[in-house]
């Protein structure tokens, strides 16, 4: 039986959705065609289609039936997590032509690193290269002569940006097929020690680089449980990945099997066959609610209340952010990853992985089983891990039973903590996200005198001047999506993080994002008005106290009231973050762009 929580929170977000689900239904029932897509074009379009296939592939999509599968693709050989996806395309179209049909790069999609941008101008770029992915992924799909999708991204905007594209073709099936993490090196706990102690001066740039080095070393997703990671799990508890394919590692015997299962899944699924599953359909209100409640027991990437929010309303779906805080209030937190905690996301998979997640909440009525997914089942098929068979093709058994170290992954009779960790605030301040799953619980409220800051290198400035040696609420402003695309704010973290272990009270207020920085200091984030949005944080002043309370879930500013209502937000000039490293050409994004709480998203109004 399904938790009340999960029914009630469920049913709401089917109600405000109705006209918008309709309509989307409506839509992509409109674009469906039990034939194959490639059928309904002029024959001048077809050769176009078909001019550079082998002689093979030719002949299957010019004379016969079976499907035409596109392949849209992240791939590109800087990016650790995607690097392993140079070989993917051969795999898959090995597998469309072992089921009779044929499968295409129909088109790539950018890929950026949030870890080689933080810190630097072009984070600017980052939040926006998400809707950017959906675009390119809609051009990749607009020669409508496909019959299914798979779609091959990892890292932080490129799945939801995969999503949304895939959901502008809603009536096509999508199979999201993952390249896995790269394998553990450097502990992360140690990585961190040795970034706070530069942050001291007390070891060298070479030192610094070395542990860094250490850490992301190979092919593969970095390894702590950031966005990148989050969204490997979501794909999974959405039933957009084949069971347990979230956490195999690269080039192994698995993981190429799981690919070529994956590639004839989704030539099984199209509407030429008997198990039509359109991924506009699939994906309805039940699956975002399941989406949510893996985001909040893993302990999950805050910037996932921005993305799940986008990748909804890309399905005619309105989810709020009140509805990640009732579903936070029931869901206990399951894992220990970091930044939550020392295990990378091997340990997890070592420990029982997605398969034992998903099986325990199943068990507490916490998920709902009867969503479709690209396995032709339940998600209850979910629960299992894969194997190979000694002919070495893919075949799943039950999720073990117990974890295989609770210091990572833990049962619900047993769980770090009674909530998922996730809390929205309110207050005069405007409306804001605090991930507490990392925070010790004395550090859940926080009162002490603003320091504010339009910049988090202005804040690194002070902090190496010795003026940041107090209690502190460290206030920067001038960081949502219409100021300067929403940067992830990761510089911070080291500095703040060396301030509370000397024992000061410290917490960070922002319109920007951590992401899956977000660690053990206290951060409101996503703050909504922004300040550029002549939001309400643009009127506090260095000294003014500051009230962050995660147990409440408020957020406050103890001024006199008609003080504080009187003042003027301050402006800024923000001209310097609107050119260079190609920021002049994202204007028109920085001008549509809506508001941290409908997934600040440059479609919010179009999808309304």
């Amino acid at each position: 039986m399904v938790h009340k929580m999960l029914a009630d929170v469920t049913a709401r977000i089917v109600a405000r959705s109705k006209p918008g689900r309709q309509s989307y239904l409506a839509r992509i029932a409109a674009a469906a065609s039990k034939s194959p897509q490639r059928r309904v074009l002029g024959c001048a379009n077809q050769a176009h289609g078909f001019a550079a296939c082998a002689p093979g592939d030719k002949a299957v999509l010019r004379v016969g039936d079976g499907a035409s599968l596109a392949i849209v693709t992240a791939y590109n050989d800087m990016l650790s997590a995607h690097q392993p996806y140079e070989r993917f395309p051969d795999l898959i179209r090995a597998a469309a032509r072992a089921a009779g049909g044929v499968a295409m790069v129909a088109g790539g999609v950018p890929a950026m690193c949030d870890g080689i941008t933080q810190g630097e101008a072009g984070m600017e770029l980052s939040l926006f290269s998400r809707d950017v992915i959906a675009l390119s992924t809609a051009i990749a799909l607009s020669h409508q002569t496909f019959d299914a999708a798979v779609y091959l991204g990892i890292c932080d905007k490129i799945v939801p940006g995969l999503v949304i594209g895939a959901l502008s073709f809603g009536h096509l099936p999508a199979v999201f097929i993952p390249a896995g993490p790269m394998t553990s090196g450097l502990p992360n706990a140690e990585k961190s020690r040795i970034r706070e102690l530069y942050a001291q001066g007390k070891v060298s740039r070479a030192d610094l680089l070395e542990a860094e080095s250490q850490s992301y070393h190979g092919p593969g997703t970095c390894t702590f449980y950031g966005t990148a990671n989050t969204n490997q799990m979501m794909m999974e508890i959405m039933g957009l990945h084949l069971p347990g394919a979230a956490f195999v590692n690269p080039n192994t015997k698995l993981r190429d099997a799981l690919t070529h299962e994956a590639a004839r899944r989704a030539m099984g699924i199209t509407a030429t066959g008997n198990d039509y599953t359109p991924v506009g359909l699939m994906l309805d209100e039940r699956v975002f609610a399941n989406a949510i409640i893996g985001l909040l027991a893993t302990g999950g990437s805050t910037n996932h209340t921005l993305h799940l929010v986008a990748m909804a309303q890309a399905a005619g779906i309105v989810l709020i952010w009140d509805d990640f805080a009732d579903l936070a209030a029931v869901t206990p937190l399951m894992c220990h990853i970091y930044p939550n905690g020392k295990a990378d996301v091997n340990h997890f998979q070592a420990a029982g992985g997605t398969g034992f997640l998903i099986r325990e909440l199943l068990a507490a009525g916490l998920l709902h089983a009867d969503v479709k997914t690209i396995f032709g089942t339940g998600l209850q098929a979910y629960a299992t891990e894969p194997g190979l068979d000694a002919q070495g093709q893919v075949i799943w058994r039950e999720a073990a039973g117990q974890s295989g170290d609770d210091t990572v992954l833990r049962g619900l009779n047993n769980p770090f903590q009674a909530s998922g960790g996730l809390k929205v605030l309110d207050g005069p301040l405007g409306r804001a996200i605090m991930k507490i799953s990392a925070v010790v619980p004395e550090r859940h409220v926080i009162e002490a005198p603003a320091m504010v800051f339009a910049s988090q290198e202005d804040v690194q400035a002070a902090f190496r001047a010795g003026a940041l040696n107090q209690d502190c609420v460290v206030v920067v402003r001038f960081q949502g999506p219409k100021a300067n695309g929403m940067p992830e704010l990761h510089k911070l973290m080291p500095p703040l993080g060396v301030l509370q272990d000397k024992g000061f009270k410290v917490a960070l207020v922002t319109d920007g994002r951590l992401s899956g920085a977000s660690g053990k200091v206290p951060a409101a984030i996503h703050v909504t008005p922004e300040a550029a949005d002549f939001g309400a944080i643009g009127k506090i002043r260095d000294g003014d106290l500051i009230r962050v309370d995660g147990v409440k879930g408020t957020l406050t500013v103890l001024v006199d009231p008609a003080e504080f209502a009187a003042r003027d937000p301050v402006r800024a000039d923000l001209s310097a973050n609107h050119v260079g490293v190609g920021r002049e050409l994202f204007g028109a994004f920085r001008h549509l762009v809506g508001t941290a709480d409908t997934g600040a998203s440059i479609f919010a109004k179009v999808m309304a």
